[in-house]
């Protein structure tokens, strides 16, 4: 059972998106809240398998709450939803430690593979990011650049690199390469290590910033 906090000030999203959510036997909604001191307080409270974050809330918004967590040493699974295509908040939301970022209008079949996968740790890659994005994400001092990388990905390690790019997680990707899960941890951590990042998505910004997927 993945426990669930949603976090959206609109009444009748949040419980529109909590009725999409319970039609899932999988999922448990553990708590509601209507702005971002509220969803804060519950999260560290009650401790969600993962978050669902407005990105623009009352007194606190989404990516707020994930920063103001992060300062207190409390690692969330997340997924930050918005109503807006804007680069710039997905950038925001990456720095903040966002597992996902999802416009609201998304199928309930999408929300909820990503819920499975923020529920494991993973991260999911999403289409805005563009060269645009990357530059901007560049220029934040909180991401590390190309001259922090220790070593030189091997060929195999690029290639479950690609993958994770496209949003397998490692039990697909030892599927899709005949090799096993621990296998793939292996690599991930190894490239994990060489590109000294600390996540997927860090992994595959620093990997596109590269050239190499």
């Amino acid at each position: 059972m993945i426990r669930i906090i949603v976090a959206e000030d609109q009444h009748l999203v949040r419980k529109g998106i909590v009725g999409l959510l319970k039609l899932n036997n999988d999922f448990e909604v553990i708590a509601e809240a209507s702005d971002g001191i509220d969803a804060y307080n519950k999260i560290i409270e009650l401790k969600p398998d993962v978050a669902l974050l407005d990105i623009k809330m009352p007194k606190m918004n989404g990516i707020d709450v994930l920063e103001k967590l992060n300062n207190a040493g409390v690692k969330i699974n997340s997924i930050l939803l918005t109503t807006f295509n804007d680069e710039d908040l997905y950038k925001n939301a990456l720095v903040a430690g966002a597992n996902a970022f999802l416009l609201k209008d998304v199928s309930i079949e999408i929300l909820s593979d990503t819920i499975y996968k923020a529920a494991k740790g993973e991260h999911i890659i999403n289409p805005l990011i563009t060269p645009k994005t990357i530059e901007k994400i560049q220029a934040d001092t909180r991401f590390i650049s190309i001259d922090d990388i220790t070593e030189e990905l091997t060929k195999r390690e690029i290639e479950v690199l690609k993958l994770i790019s496209n949003g397998y997680s490692n039990k697909e990707i030892g599927e899709l390469l005949s090799i096993s899960t621990g296998v793939v941890k292996n690599y991930t951590s190894a490239i994990f290590q060489k590109l000294n990042v600390r996540d997927r998505t860090r992994a595959v910004l620093k990997a596109i910033e590269m050239g190499l997927i």
